[in-house]
């Protein structure tokens, strides 16, 4: 009982400060399953938990939330408390959000409010993607050709799913 309790708590918080999206959140979710007092789980695990959940269809930290509730609880009832604890948030936050947004939309001071957490929550993606930069998988020469080759090809419209066939593809012939 006291496992599910950490879980709720734990989730419920990375679902209340977790601005941005699911990417801007995998810091609070290493921090609270990895770094935090619970070390629930390994880097390497935590890795493991972001490659699947890109993987599967779904935001992302609802899937992380999912996979880490089921496997630190060891069943199904961890993945839901988990999933819920981290969806309770925003919903609760973005019922009470509607109501006030149409009446204040206008006002200097929420624009101000969101133009500040816009720098905040790039900051947050991008300390994401440095956290699963470690010696277990660290990019290499091929990863980064892949990278700006895809990159490149982005600014030329190209199809967004034939740049993950194609990269899927170098990937194979390139490792």
């Amino acid at each position: 009982m006291e496992t599910y309790f950490l879980l709720f708590v734990s989730f419920f918080k990375i679902g209340l400060f977790g601005f941005g999206g699911g990417y801007a959140m995998l810091p609070l979710i290493q921090h609270e399953v990895v770094a935090a007092p619970h070390q629930w789980l390994t880097m390497a695990d935590f890795t493991d938990i972001v490659a699947i959940s890109q993987m599967t269809p779904g935001p992302i930290a609802i899937n992380s939330a999912t996979y880490v509730g089921y496997a630190v609880s060891g069943g199904i009832s961890g993945a839901v408390v988990a999933t819920f604890a981290v969806c309770l948030p925003p919903l609760v936050i973005m019922l009470l959000f509607s109501r006030f947004y149409i009446k204040f939309r206008d006002n200097h001071y929420v624009e101000m409010a969101f133009l500040g957490l816009k720098p905040a929550i790039i900051g947050l993606i991008a300390a994401a993607a440095l956290s699963l930069m470690n010696a277990h998988n660290f990019i290499d020469k091929s990863s980064i050709f892949i990278f700006i080759a895809t990159f490149i090809a982005s600014f030329y419209k190209t199809d967004p799913i034939k740049l993950i066939m194609l990269s899927g593809l170098a990937g194979l012939i390139l490792y």
